[in-house]
């Protein structure tokens, strides 16, 4: 069986941008695949407690005696969300940017998963090759020319994470200007987010037919060196 690990960071259920690709994506996956199980983490509705870093950093450099119950616990988490990673064949991250910057959940989630030998800066990375969908909406527009252009500090940092220390093959889906709707002052733009919109659900059905076909090419290369 295959395992795709599926993260949202969205803070919102109803109307969210990147769960709605997300949910594109994933079904053009589902569709192709042989047998897949998706294991998801919602960080944006279930966010984890920014606490818990410290206890999974520190907990293992203290002595089993002195360690506190917390310690203990935060160190059991950081190992359950390392594991989910390490045994998925594919992972799809779908995250917004707020006001600006790196969402507070995931980077939560990120600093509680570096604290894990497998998963940590400078160390091999137990999930290196593996191939990632990465979901990014923003409620402006943030290209070249744009006034607001160089405000995403998110994206790039959430690259670096995914492809610079985990070694991910990353494929990134961006949508802009999905304020457009709500805003009285984007009302010029609403027909050019409706088209980025949809070019985003469209590059997502694309992706997740063709990470479809790599997981199930990989699944027939394993059973076929199985039986040779």
């Amino acid at each position: 069986m295959t395992t795709v690990f599926r993260l949202d960071a969205s803070i919102r259920e109803a109307g969210s941008v990147t769960r709605a690709i997300a949910d594109t994506l994933q079904d053009a996956l589902v569709s192709s695949l042989d047998d897949v199980l998706i294991h998801r983490r919602d960080l944006g509705l279930k966010p984890l407690p920014s606490t818990a870093w410290a206890g999974a950093a520190f907990g293992p450099y203290t002595p089993p005696d002195l360690q506190t119950p917390e310690q203990r616990n935060d160190v059991v988490l950081a190992n359950t969300l390392a594991n989910e990673l390490v045994s998925a064949d594919a992972y799809v991250f779908a995250i917004p940017l707020y006001n600006f910057g790196v969402s507070q959940h995931f980077k939560t989630w990120v600093d509680i998963v570096l604290t894990d030998p497998r998963l940590s800066s400078g160390s091999p990375s137990a999930i290196r090759g593996r191939p990632a969908q990465l979901i990014v909406a923003r409620g402006g527009g943030y290209g070249v020319g744009t006034p607001r252009h160089g405000w995403d500090h998110a994206t790039g940092w959430y690259r670096r994470v995914l492809e610079d220390i985990w070694m991910l093959d990353v494929e990134l889906i961006e949508a802009e200007l999905t304020l457009a709707d709500v805003t009285p002052a984007m009302a010029g733009l609403r027909g050019l987010a409706a088209e980025n919109l949809a070019s985003a659900h469209v590059a997502a059905r694309e992706h997740g037919q063709r990470l479809a076909g790599r997981l199930n090419s990989a699944a027939a290369g394993v059973l076929d060196f199985a039986a040779a």
